[in-house]
């Protein structure tokens, strides 16, 4: 692993970077953790906080222009701050089964599912983890298939 590139890289993609990894914690910490707590209501609040970086971040980063300044990514970044809106106002409603839903899918999706084209050759989160010739890279895999499998066990929970 390498942190050049991403040192170099432009404030709104360090941010992006940044509040992409702490929100990856966080998410995948909560999917383990004891729901409707105070520490639970804290985290979420701070999630929605990143998650809300991440997505706003993301349309000052235009390496990628297939939609004038856009890239089809960043229509993610839409449906994530609907998906956080609308899992926000579920929970205020009371409603924990969608709000359940919503967040496990703005977390699978606006971040793991975003977070995967970061990896594709050209982009700079791959020549920070691939620097080291795919060490950090399996370790990821690793990581990523650990979240995955919490991601399927909550949605059968959730399913219940």
């Amino acid at each position: 692993m390498d942190a050049t590139a991403l040192t170099h890289a432009t404030l709104a993609i360090q941010l992006h970077a940044a509040c992409a990894v702490l929100a990856l914690t966080i998410g995948t910490l909560m999917l383990f953790w004891r729901k409707g707590t105070s520490l639970h209501k804290g985290l979420g609040r701070l999630w929605i906080g990143l998650m809300l970086g991440v997505s706003l971040s993301s349309f000052f980063i235009s390496e990628i222009r297939l939609l004038g300044p856009y890239s089809p990514i960043h229509i993610l970044s839409l449906l994530t701050l609907f998906g956080l809106w609308g899992g926000w106002q579920a929970i205020r409603a009371g409603d924990v089964r969608t709000h359940r839903m919503t967040m496990i899918s703005v977390y699978g999706g606006g971040l793991i599912g975003a977070g995967v084209f970061t990896f594709l050759p050209g982009r700079i989160m791959h020549q920070v983890v691939f620097a080291d010739g795919g060490a950090t890279a399996f370790l990821a895999a690793l990581g990523i298939a650990a979240i995955l499998v919490a991601l399927y066990y909550q949605r059968r929970r959730a399913a219940l």
